[in-house]
């Protein structure tokens, strides 16, 4: 086991890590840049060392800041969390090479995934089942309309190397294509530095469903069950619950066996999911594998008592998993309590938290480095908190969730909250009945 592990990473998840890492008497080192210097993460760290100013290209993302830390500090181990360097082949390289553990994916494993067009691929030949499209990359407009002829509209043209929505557009016509080529490629480009594209058949009402899953350095997999993430706005997920209102057992049978088979394929090593599309049918086709520890990962650790951060961290150990495939037997649901006024379009809203008070009793948990007196940085991620309620039936969780969400009290900036508990009263969301697309109609007007 590791004697101690540096976290290159901020905020939320990285004082979740510091948390796993005590119970299991682990040395921990946060890493925080000049403006994260008062975060509660550098406060409960054993030790803390700055690695740069706010810009996240100077601090967070600076590999040679980060090894320089970990060497300083005699860490035999890194953690990435989610976002920043989890995802990035090249660092997980460097950190082999100065022999120091990555606790997440190997170099290969990262790039066979984090690229689309190669990823879909592997699927394919896993029998995973995929969304028709292009075989690899685009080589043009021209090229994509006419496989969008042969496929049908609706189509989706997404960067190979995209997140977050970018580079990602819905063409529904031949008229459509070409202007939507041109920003999708110019968008991709000024992001992620390579504009390729690759085309697939727009799934009609579709629930974003991800399927937890961890694999060992021998070459096992096991799933965790499935997360329904389909409340989202511009492709960012809000809400995420278990088990999704939509699933069967023999449906999740299915899905969890796709996705083991998917981790298999590749000998994946460490926690990931592996994200699907399920259409109004519930007929479900591969998207996307996230290598990395996720944002929503909780609500599985609710539903199935199971600390995900420590298997990831034993599982980089060398500790084999115990090949169990598990079926959440309580309901859990996540809201992102995101520094943004929803009623102007989630604008972004930094600041100083004047007064708070968090929410508790039983069934609720709060994920979250701020504090009164904590100034949010105008410079990462807006997510502040993630409130998760656990109760026995979805019906209860949405009742205390809503409760939750009224005690919740964070004063001196936006929040969503307000938006949360009018979701909590809405009577599609309550029934289950909502796609991706659901918040395309949420009237915001009264928030």
């Amino acid at each position: 086991m590791f004697n101690k592990i540096l976290i290159a990473n901020r905020g939320e998840i990285a004082l979740r890590i510091i948390r796993t890492c005590k119970e299991m008497g682990i040395k921990t080192v946060a890493v925080y840049s000049t403006a994260d210097q008062s975060s509660l993460h550098v406060r409960f760290a054993d030790e803390a060392v700055c690695i740069g100013p706010p810009a996240g290209k100077d601090s967070y993302l600076k590999v040679p800041n980060l090894i320089a830390a970990a060497e300083i500090t005699n860490a035999d181990a890194i953690h990435p969390g989610y976002g920043f360097l989890s995802e990035n082949a090249d660092f997980s390289r460097i950190c082999a090479e100065h022999d120091i553990k990555f606790i997440g994916a190997s170099p290969e494993m990262i790039n066979s995934m984090g690229d689309k067009a190669s990823a879909k691929d592997t699927m394919k030949a896993a029998g995973v089942p995929v969304v028709p499209g292009s075989d690899g990359l685009l080589e043009s407009a021209e090229q994509g309309k006419k496989l969008a002829v042969e496929i049908g509209y609706p189509v989706i043209i997404k960067a190979t190397a995209g997140g977050g929505g970018r580079g990602m557009r819905i063409i529904n016509s031949d008229e459509e294509f070409e202007n939507a080529w041109n920003s999708a490629t110019a968008e991709a480009e000024a992001a992620f530095g390579n504009g390729g594209m690759y085309m697939e058949k727009f799934v009609v009402e579709p629930r974003h469903i991800e399927i937890q899953i961890a694999g060992d350095q021998f070459g096992k997999a096991c799933h965790l069950s499935e997360r329904d993430c389909s409340i989202q706005r511009r492709h960012q997920k809000l809400v995420e619950e278990t088990p999704s209102p939509i699933m069967t057992p023999e449906l999740r049978d299915e899905m969890g066996m796709a996705a083991v088979r998917a981790a298999e394929a590749i000998k994946y090593e460490g926690v990931g999911t592996v994200e699907f599309l399920v259409d109004k049918y519930n007929k479900f086709y591969f998207m996307e594998m996230n290598t990395r520890i996720q944002v929503e990962h909780p609500i599985t650790e609710e539903v199935t008592d199971f600390d995900l951060i420590k298997e990831q961290i034993k599982i980089a150990a060398g500790i084999a998993i115990s090949g169990q495939n598990y079926t959440p037997n309580l309901y859990s649901m996540e809201c992102r309590i995101n520094a943004e006024d929803p009623a102007k379009g989630f604008r972004p809203s930094p600041g100083k938290i004047t007064n708070l008070h968090i929410p508790g009793g039983h069934g609720v948990r709060i994920d979250s480095h701020i504090y009164a007196g904590y100034e949010i940085p105008p410079f990462y991620d807006s997510m502040i908190a993630k409130l998760i309620v656990t109760a026995q039936t979805r019906e209860e969780t949405l009742v205390r969730m809503k409760r939750a969400l009224q005690e919740f009290v964070i004063e001196g900036i936006k929040t969503t909250i307000p938006f949360h508990i009018k979701l909590m009263d809405d009577e599609n969301f309550k029934a289950g009945n909502f796609t991706t697309a659901f918040l395309d109609d949420f009237d915001f007007s009264d928030l």
